[in-house]
């Protein structure tokens, strides 16, 4: 760590730290999170997988939108990132009828506006990838939101902005997944603008933490899929009784066992690029 380092911020995953003025350090821990509460347990090296599938993503994805990093470091946890004004949207994308959005679909025939077809089942392809953005919660849990209200947050301009980038983010990396067996079923980004007002990715972008990927070759829909996300770690919590608010249950051995299986599996599948080798060189990602 530089000795000039401020730590500016913790999320749920990130520890934060200034650089300079125009630089932040952003370092992914290994803790992890279900229905927005912060588990006890960690899963070791997830944020190592985190780190490099979002330093892939971002290599690959520079022609579609600009995004925030400038170096990734030697621990393959650490990157070096511009600073920018975050929007204050969490930008999902659906492809697949699942979490939230079936539970919408099931109240109200609709996702965040989106009206449905009839008699779809958990699981399903929705028609078309959907764009259905959500509130970004400082205590408690994200809300979807339409996109009237969406608009009344950063403006209808912005807004058509990040619907038409996150799509073509979401095009790009669903088909790429495919090729390799793998459903990118949704995911949620986060965008920011720099000091010229461009629009910039941020955050993470296609990790288990943000996105439900499926094993292509064992879906079927009309119920859960197997994952290679933190699905696994919700399923658990979801066992238990638990009412989803501070503190969270730890983790037993087997569950951040096959958590971390799932993880690493994800990375290397993704990648074509074997976690140990990327462990030895992290800049192996952005290649």
């Amino acid at each position: 760590m530089s000795e000039t380092a401020m730590h500016v911020a913790s999320g749920k995953v990130r520890e934060i730290y200034a650089l300079d003025e125009e630089r932040l350090l952003l370092v992914a821990s290994d803790r992890i999170s279900t229905f927005d509460v912060i588990l006890p347990t960690e899963i070791p090296d997830k944020g190592r997988v985190l780190t490099g599938l979002s330093g892939f993503w971002f290599a690959r994805t520079s022609e579609i939108v600009p995004n925030h990093l400038l170096a990734l470091r030697a621990d393959g946890r650490s990157t070096e990132c511009r600073r920018l004004e975050m929007l204050p949207l969490e930008c999902v994308v659906r492809g697949y009828l699942a979490g939230s959005g079936l539970k919408d679909y099931k109240a109200t025939g609709a996702v965040c506006g989106h009206a449905l077809p009839a008699g779809l089942v958990d699981s399903d392809k929705l028609p078309e990838p959907l764009f259905t953005p959500s509130t970004k919660a400082l205590e408690g849990h994200d809300e979807n939101i339409d996109r009237e209200q969406a608009i009344a947050l950063v403006g209808e301009e912005r807004f058509d902005e990040v619907e038409r980038v996150s799509l073509e983010l979401y095009r790009f990396a669903s088909e790429y997944a495919a090729e390799r067996g793998i459903i990118l079923a949704d995911t949620k980004l986060e965008f920011g603008l720099d000091e010229s007002g461009r629009l910039v990715l941020g955050d993470e972008a296609f990790t288990p933490d943000s996105s439900r990927f499926w094993p292509a070759d064992e879906y079927a829909p009309g119920r859960p899929q197997p994952s290679f996300d933190k699905q696994f770690v919700r399923d658990y919590c979801e066992t238990l009784g638990w009412d989803k608010t501070y503190p969270g249950p730890a983790v037993p051995d087997d569950v951040v066992a096959g958590t971390r299986a799932r993880y690493v599996d994800a990375f290397e599948q993704l990648t074509g690029i074997a976690f140990d080798d990327y462990l030895t060189d992290p800049e192996v990602v952005l290649r």
